[in-house]
């Protein structure tokens, strides 16, 4: 099998809540993102979407993974895309950095090794094990009362897991913090995630603060060593993001003692053959993780549901469900949420179709 054809489509998803907000004053109305096909000789054909949270969250963006694929697809052409480590060896030679724009093409050749091989993603990466995944809901940054109504609203569908967006003026995010678990059960997770928002002496200040209260703390400050600062000075459960970027700096965060969880993001680290490795590696450090992505759609969506439902319940911290938050369909047989949990298809690969009519035509083809 080769690959003959590369083709990638742009498609706007708008949120039903109208804004998504987060640390810094950053916010989001309308979210860019692309989708991959993968065409190959044998008239078998892979998918995949990347739709990083803006320009100003990680070093990624939208016209990036574009660009980024225009300058792989040379490389690609004619490849096996079953040999999905010769696939990524290629895409790095080619390419320094840049893993968010290898992800989609990483996990468009998974999808066509398991509808090759007629079996899904899940059980391709290690098997079924457990049979869905709890989910859980980010609020984006408002007033304490307005994010307090928001949780009770989602605990009402299901959810038992809330993600906090804080990482804005020290004394508001106390009183979010403190407004929103007050609404909570004692049973429900709440966490309190600054997206690297805060200085040092701000995250200090709120992690005194809510000391008290059943939170976890993510990802704080903007780099490394100062949210290893904050974890030191607090018992709080600690998750770390942004920071651990690819499997080295997961290893180092393993060897200091750097966090409680962390959250895996599958574009974030290049794909699913990646992620995997990361995944892995916390199971047998027994580090869970909250498996996602930056954003996206239904198959973005399906693509979390395979990794999740792969992953060991206890190491499952939580998972996401994005197409949930979005108004847009592009594919059918993407997961659905169902009491606050979802589990990935049975069906060979990644288990979506496009749904051509919503993606229009491809804004860009390669041969």
């Amino acid at each position: 099998m080769k690959i003959n054809a590369i083709n990638v489509y742009q498609v706007d998803l708008p949120l039903k809540e109208g804004r998504y907000s987060w640390s810094n004053g950053n916010y989001i109305d309308v979210f860019d993102s692309t989708i991959v096909e993968i065409l190959t000789d044998e008239g078998l054909t892979g998918y995949a979407e990347c739709c990083p949270l803006g320009s100003a969250y990680l070093p990624s963006y939208a016209l990036g993974v574009r660009s980024g694929i225009q300058e792989l697809a040379q490389h690609l052409i004619g490849l096996d895309p079953r040999n999905i480590g010769e696939v990524n060896r290629v895409m790095d030679a080619a390419l320094r950095g840049h893993p968010y724009t290898k992800a989609p093409i990483d996990i468009a050749c998974w999808d066509l090794l398991g509808k090759a091989t007629g079996q899904p993603v899940y059980t391709l990466l290690g098997g079924a094990a457990q049979n869905d995944v709890v989910l859980y809901r980010a609020i984006s940054q408002e007033a304490p009362e307005t994010m307090a109504a928001k949780i009770e609203g989602y605990a009402a569908e299901g959810y038992t897991k809330f993600q906090l967006k804080v990482g804005g003026d020290a004394n508001d995010d106390i009183e979010r913090i403190r407004a929103t678990r007050a609404v909570l059960k004692p049973s429900d997770i709440l966490v309190a995630d600054a997206n690297t928002g805060w200085t040092r002496h701000e995250a200090a200040r709120v992690v005194g603060a809510v000391s008290a209260l059943d939170v976890y703390i993510e990802q704080p400050c903007l780099t490394y060593d100062e949210s290893v600062s904050i974890r030191r000075r607090t018992a709080l459960p600690f998750i770390l993001d942004e920071v651990i970027d690819g499997p080295n700096m997961l290893v180092r965060g393993l060897a200091e003692d750097a966090m409680d969880c962390i959250n895996l993001k599958i574009s974030k680290v290049g794909g699913l053959t990646k992620a995997k490795l990361m995944r892995d590696l916390c199971v047998v450090h027994g580090i869970p993780m909250t498996i996602e992505d930056t954003w996206g759609g239904d198959i973005t969506t399906a693509t979390i549901a395979h990794l999740a439902r792969s992953t060991p319940a206890e190491f499952t911290f939580s998972a996401t469900d994005f197409n949930s938050y979005g108004i847009v369909d592009i594919a059918e047989g993407a997961p659905k949420r169902e009491n606050g949990r979802m589990t990935a298809s049975n069906r060979p690969g990644l288990g979506i179709t496009p749904i051509f009519d919503a993606l229009g035509d491809p804004v860009a083809s390669y041969s």
